[in-house]
């Protein structure tokens, strides 16, 4: 089976790409990086065939330009917030939707062979969220065009790891309050390690038996959200009561916290939450994965570096930095 070399990753500086990005380094294969600012993506310089390249990618022309003599084109921008708008927000679709199109086309004009592509898990033109309407929108783009491109669709769970704002935010919450409130705390949610994610994409990038393929993606274990964020105290130290709202309450809280800097919950997150996020059946055996369990992970970093890391950020964001 051969490798495929040269790999555009879009969004590859962030969490998840900078997880894909190690391990294709790692076998061997050249990785193009894009960010608006080459600072954003300094913590891949350091990996010896990765090239970070300043650019736009909602430039139509930088973006062409970025996929010549591309073998695959990893695709991974998403946001969790977004305007109100029907049947999603205005920032959705401008992520989710035309930006998809534009870079699965850019790929087809360019001759790229392959294209992976990042949804989420409950992607539906049904969804009860924008967000998730709109992750299934970006999934038609990619659809449209599978007579022309090898594409293969990934739709993980929420995905954890040491530096996700996930675990950490949990833990960071009880770190500064006396209790947590949370709107639908009994949802179920299945997540998956930032590695596992990672290793999907890389084994599925040369095997042809992933081709026009839709994966689901999500950890050996589900859990209600009441659950998670008590784990998430227990481990890091700090764990507080949780306390469930009724919906109107709820929807209140959400609505007063769209309006600070640094958004951590929207109506919207709400409303992608009244279906659980667990998979529908087992992880498909041709991505050859195991995935690692929360319990054997999470506490080492939740006990030592993961909420001074988390502040950090948050402060940096606060400042535009």
């Amino acid at each position: 089976m051969s490798v495929v070399k040269n790999v555009l990753i879009l969004g590859g500086a962030g969490f998840i790409g900078s997880a894909i990005a190690a391990r294709l380094v790692a076998r061997g294969s050249r990785v193009t990086v894009p960010a608006r600012r080459r600072e954003r993506a300094r913590h891949l310089l350091v990996l010896p065939t990765v090239e970070v390249i300043e650019a736009n990618i909602a430039d139509p022309v930088q973006l062409a330009a970025l996929m010549r003599g591309q073998d695959a084109v990893i695709f991974l921008p998403g946001i969790l917030h977004s305007r109100v708008g029907k049947p999603y927000g205005p920032d959705f679709k401008a992520v989710h939707v035309d930006l998809v199109e534009r870079a699965v086309h850019c790929a087809v004009a360019a001759g790229v062979p392959r294209f992976l592509h990042m949804s989420a898990l409950g992607a539906s033109p049904h969804a009860p969220s924008m967000y998730g309407r709109s992750k299934a929108s970006g999934e038609a783009q990619v659809e449209a065009v599978k007579s022309q491109i090898a594409t293969t669709i990934f739709r993980p769970s929420v995905v954890f790891g040491a530096r996700d704002k996930f675990t950490n935010l949990f833990a960071l919450m009880q770190r500064v309050s006396p209790l947590v409130v949370l709107g639908r705390a009994d949802a179920k949610l299945q997540p998956i390690h930032v590695e596992d994610v990672a290793s999907a994409f890389v084994t599925a990038l040369d095997r042809p038996d992933t081709f026009h393929k839709t994966y689901e993606l999500a950890g050996p274990t589900a859990y209600t959200l009441r659950e998670l964020v008590s784990l998430c105290g227990k481990w890091a130290g700090v764990a507080r009561p949780v306390i469930g709202l009724p919906d109107s309450l709820a929807y209140a809280q959400a609505l007063a916290m769209e309006w600070l800097p640094v958004k951590l919950l929207s109506r919207d997150n709400l409303d992608a939450l009244k279906e659980d996020n667990v998979m529908r059946g087992p992880i498909a055996p041709e991505l050859s994965l195991s995935p690692v369990t929360l319990e054997s992970a999470a506490p080492a970093w939740l006990a030592s570096h993961g909420n001074a890391k988390l502040r950090y950020d948050s402060f940096r964001q606060k400042a535009h930095r």
